[in-house]
């Protein structure tokens, strides 16, 4: 499977265009090929104060969020969770802000990194292209 991981907040300024091109994203791609696994993050300008029940709510209800929502964690920083840290060993590159976005690969190698300015819109091609390598390689496995 493919996976795209974001450090997600409910009350961002990139909150709503993201979690709906997510969502979007999710309802083409998802689930079977492919994941947005998002992980709510308070750290960025305390954005996500919620509890983990209270965030998720918001998300399924707001914005039909059907991909995987883990509880509240910190993603960078001497606290941030084995996860993110192997993201960040992997690439280089620490989340800065919310919505900080990983591609990591079937063979969970990090692909490419994005910060919170860049759309998902504007990585969709990436994603897209990483589930037709593994749609096509089942084929030919057939």
């Amino acid at each position: 499977q493919v996976s795209l991981v974001v450090n997600v907040a409910s009350e961002c300024g990139y909150t709503d265009s993201h979690y709906k091109a997510l969502q979007q994203l999710q309802r083409d791609l998802g689930p079977y090929h492919f994941n947005v696994l998002a992980f709510p993050c308070n750290q960025f300008g305390q954005q996500e104060p919620d509890t983990n029940k209270e965030i998720e709510s918001f998300a399924r209800k707001t914005y039909g969020a059907s991909f995987p929502m883990f509880s509240k964690i910190a993603v960078s920083g001497a606290g941030a969770i084995p996860a993110f840290k192997y993201l960040i060993d992997s690439t280089g590159e620490e989340p800065t802000w919310n919505f900080w976005k990983y591609l990591v690969g079937p063979n969970g190698k990090v692909v490419k990194t994005w910060d919170s300015t860049v759309s998902v819109e504007e990585i969709r091609p990436h994603v897209t292209e990483l589930v037709r390598k593994i749609i096509l390689k089942k084929k030919d496995e057939l």
